[in-house]
């Protein structure tokens, strides 16, 4: 070939044609500019290096030294930041030790660094894509077959592929020999694809229906092929998920926008108070050292500087909480974010359903069956109208068992009660329906042994095998042959060749009537969303079988069978409906079977629309977003189309959560707000995309997962009432000192962060696992926009540390004019002593009661333990500041006498006698 035609070529793939499945082999020969004895070797390297290696390429992301130096960008990180840098000089200036500076720092450092280790989990989706491609492939190059590395693939390369190969790029058939290729990874349904060479398919087929292709990081279970590849690298379908996973930005969790906004707010607040604090001081002639030190407590009193560690630590106990119910989260904010979902975006196959093939409905002439029972398990019943029947008291049903039990590939395998299939989930179902009828599967196969088969194939839509008839079972009708044919497969292919029929106990004739009524069945089995299977049966006086054998056959009946929803899944779907969360199903599954199973589940009700894959990719995004308002079912979708599902869905501040099992699910995961991973059927591609993986699968672990979330939610809001609201109690005591002329800051930042880390934070720590409230489900989730002072918090904050600073002030006047009265023994500047252990123990009950709206006196002790030792802990921690001589010199405390304890303690129980009145008020209002 010339290099001026490769190019050519080569310009028309790399301008891809987007319907290569719609090209006969020879188009697409001509398309590529390829033949079947494969490319030269200076072709194949001259398209190597205009087209590039087959492999996917990675954008760069943010380095961990940009991750860790982002973290300094909070604005209260940059307020404590030049608090330091101030207070240090300050002390060195007055030849002091700066500890209040160092303390400082420790604080702002160990902030930063909680904040790294949080985001800075490397990006493993990508990696995981590219562990997906085999390492070496069979290539047809220069007349002759060998093996080469999968980056050197280019396309027009011959690939040559057999059982357990994995598919090294898109390729386009051109020989196959019963090829089957498992493509879960990619579409998501776990049905092996038969794939054949000679179709020529219609330009809008989505890609779970394009059987003449072969798809990068699919796996070939059975037969052999050749195939010509047309797409490499990031051209591929896995490339364009790569593209559009790497496409999908990361944005900040609805609890992380919250804390950004809060800390404007404080900061802020703080500094307009500062202002005031000092316009007024210099009005009043004091010294601009002295306003300096009162503005610096001040900064350090507003900056929760304990938040984020308790917020952490509330996250990961959430985070214990879920594993308990079967969720692994595998980051933190993900905890709280949960409980803000208003939407559940779900797959089908083994998430909302079993992913077990299940027989629930059987036809035959004179009966028609419906069958309980789960699984894999052979238990159940057989009804008709509603009524339990006993099997073996009906032959044409025991005959149409023993049909499918024979005819047959799989085995039912018992791991003590476990029960599961080795082979085709359909075929294990028709083994377990025979098992539930009495029928041992095994036995019979050992007293009908199969002599001949001829396997099922997509054109033939069919099996069949003769088995040798021992006489030692009822359940044939021999007619005098050694042998005796079955054949299942398509219901209507086997009508067709069958002139007989068993009905009324005994053989007739096949009218045209009849073979209506069975179809008939058979399509309301079919519009049911059920699989359908048609049986028949033929003495043979001969043990072989060919396609000539397959006629003048013994019509026996239908089994209708489907995989059966999760029985758990519907009380799951009507708690989110209670909840105020919408459930949606996206499947790459047939539109009817989806449909079916929704409205079974109560997702969707008779008449809703079901959007398809083809229907959506025609949609513009206004057109979309009109119909995601009212659509609950979406079928036979391709990764993009779940990917604008949830966009448009977050366009309309939608709060959505994604599950996904396969390759094709990554990017919509990891743009949902919450990715849910498969963690028995998922791929790990799926996995490293997510935020949470479900332990077994199932839809109704999500909910509780919510349910955990809100509750994770509702107390981080506790504590911050409780944070906050004695912070800008301290604040508003600080800021009093130089307006009332006692001529010193009472608080000095050292001890104000002792109380913002110890003494808010261990009761805060408590707080985080209170239980939650029973009804927390029955409640519209909250707007995950709405600010963190929404619903009174912010109020709340405001009137208690109003309440908490006014209390506390009239103790400090009282305390400064008694302590001047010199007493033997006793320090005057001990009334600085005495605010400080007021607010810190005025703050143990502000814990005790925040934790409820009800009083106290409702609320349970034993429901939270941990408060009350946490209360405990900390009250005696501050009595040792004040009473521990070294701690007395590095906090800068003083000795108490028991008078001046004892008013402390009276002061400091005012605030939770004010916060319980106002309980009861309200109690009494509404």
């Amino acid at each position: 070939m010339k290099g001026a035609i490769v190019s050519a070529s080569l310009t028309d793939v790399r301008q891809p044609i987007a319907h290569w499945h719609s090209l006969t082999v020879e188009e697409c020969h001509q398309q590529l500019d390829a033949h079947r004895n494969g490319l030269t070797a200076e072709v194949a390297a001259d398209r190597l290096a205009l087209y590039g290696p087959n492999e996917l390429v990675e954008q760069a992301g943010r380095s961990p030294l940009q991750i860790l130096w982002d973290q300094f960008a909070n604005i209260m990180l940059l307020m404590l930041l030049a608090v330091a840098v101030v207070s240090g000089a300050l002390d060195l200036r007055d030849g002091q030790f700066p500890k209040d500076a160092i303390a400082i720092l420790v604080i702002v450092v160990l902030n930063a660094v909680l904040g790294y280790l949080q985001e800075s989990r490397a990006e493993k989706a990508l990696a995981a894509l590219k562990g997906m491609a085999a390492p070496l492939v069979r290539v047809r190059r220069d007349n002759r077959d060998q093996e080469i590395p999968v980056a050197g693939l280019v396309p027009g390369d011959l690939i040559l592929l057999e059982a357990g190969d994995q598919v090294p790029a898109d390729a386009r058939l051109v020989e196959s020999a019963n090829l089957q290729v498992k493509e879960s990874a990619l579409t998501g349904e776990a049905e092996a694809v038969q794939k054949l060479a000679d179709q020529q398919l219609p330009t809008d087929v989505v890609i779970g229906d394009r059987t003449n292709c072969l798809f990068q990081g699919t796996e070939v279970l059975q037969g052999r092929g050749q195939a010509l590849v047309y797409a490499t690298g990031m051209n591929t379908e896995l490339g364009r998920i790569a593209t559009l996973l790497q496409s999908v930005e990361s944005e900040k969790t609805p609890l992380q926008q919250r804390l950004d906004k809060l800390g404007n707010v404080l900061v802020s607040g703080a500094l307009i108070l500062v202002a005031i604090v000092v316009g007024l001081g210099v009005l009043n002639g004091q010294s601009w050292e002295d306003l300096l030190s009162v503005g610096l407590s001040m900064a350090v009193a507003i900056v929760p500087e304990g938040l984020p560690a308790v917020i952490t630590v509330a996250l990961a106990i959430g985070t214990q909480r879920m594993v308990q119910r079967e969720s692994l989260i595998r980051r933190l904010p993900a905890v709280e974010t949960l409980g803000s979902v208003t939407t559940i975006c779900s797959d089908k196959t083994g998430t909302l359903t079993q992913n077990k093939m299940v027989v629930q409905q059987i036809h035959t002439l004179d009966h028609d069956f419906t069958v309980t029972g789960e699984g894999y398990v052979p238990a159940g019943h057989f009804l008709i109208g509603g009524e339990i029947i006993v099997p073996n008291d009906y032959r044409d049903l025991m005959l149409l068992l023993a049909a499918g039990a024979v005819c047959n590939d799989a085995a039912l395998v018992a791991s003590g009660e476990h029960w599961s299939i080795v082979g085709d989930p359909t075929e294990g179902s028709l083994l377990t329906v025979a098992a539930k009828a009495g029928i041992d599967p095994e036995g019979l196969q050992r007293v009908l042994p199969r002599q001949d088969e001829i396997p099922f194939t997509s054109e033939r839509k069919r099996m069949s095998v003769v088995v040798a008839d021992l006489g030692e079972t009822t359940l044939t009708i021999r007619e005098g042959q050694p042998y005796v044919l079955f054949v299942k497969g398509s219901a209507e292919l086997i009508l067709e060749r069958c002139q007989h029929c068993f009905g009324n106990a005994q053989l007739e004739s096949l009218t045209a009537a009849t073979r209506q009524q069975i179809l008939a069945a058979g399509e309301a089995m079919a519009s049911a969303g059920m699989r359908v299977l048609g049986f028949a049966y033929r003495p043979s006086a001969i043990a072989d079988v060919d396609e000539d054998a397959e006629t003048d056959l013994t019509w026996l009946g239908l089994m209708g069978q489907i995989d059966a929803p999760r029985p758990e899944v519907r009380e799951a779907v009507q708690r989110c409906r209670q909840a105020g969360i919408r459930t949606l199903m996206i499947t790459g599954d047939h539109p009817l079977t989806a449909q079916a199973i929704a409205r079974d589940l109560g997702i969707t009700e008779v008449g809703h629309p079901v959007l398809t894959g083809q229907q959506l990719s025609a949609m513009n995004g206004a057109e979309l977003d009109a119909a995601v308002r009212s659509v609950e079912v979406y079928a036979r979708v391709a990764p993009e189309h779940k990917l604008r599902i949830v966009e448009s869905l977050q366009r309309q501040g939608e709060f959505v959560a994604m599950t996904g099992d396969g390759v094709n699910d990554a990017p919509a995961l990891k743009q949902a707000n919450i990715g849910v991973a498969m963690g028995i059927t998922g791929t790990d591609v799926s996995k490293e995309a997510s935020d949470m993986v479900l332990l077994d699968d199932n839809f109704a672990t999500i909910v509780a997962a919510v349910e955990e979330g809100r509750i994770v939610y509702g107390n981080i809001r506790k504590f911050i009432k409780y944070i906050l609201g004695s912070n800008i109690g301290e604040l508003l005591t600080i800021a009093s000192a130089p307006l009332l002329g006692l001529g010193a800051v009472p608080l000095t930042p050292l001890q104000i962060l002792w109380m913002n880390l110890v003494t808010d934070g261990i009761p805060a720590l408590a707080l985080a696992v209170e239980p939650g409230d029973p009804t927390i489900m029955q409640r519209r989730p909250h707007n995950p926009q709405e600010s963190i002072f929404a619903r009174g918090l912010g109020t709340y904050m405001l009137r208690v540390g109003v309440v908490f600073s006014a209390f506390t002030i009239v103790l400090m006047v009282i305390a400064y004019q008694y302590t001047q009265v010199p007493l033997p023994g006793l320090d005057p500047k001990r009334w600085q002593t005495m605010v400080f252990t007021t607010l810190c123990l005025a703050q143990m009950g502000h814990a005790i009661a925040v934790r409820s709206d009800l009083l106290t006196i409702q609320t349970p002790m034993r429901t939270n333990p941990w408060l009350w030792l946490s209360v405990i802990v900390t009250a005696l921690l501050q009595l040792a500041l004040v009473y521990v001589s070294p701690l007395q010199k590095f906090f800068g405390t003083h000795s108490l006498s028991q008078l001046d304890l004892a008013i402390c303690l009276g002061f400091s129980l005012l605030l939770f006698v004010y916060l319980e009145a106002e309980k009861w008020v309200r109690q009494r209002r509404y």
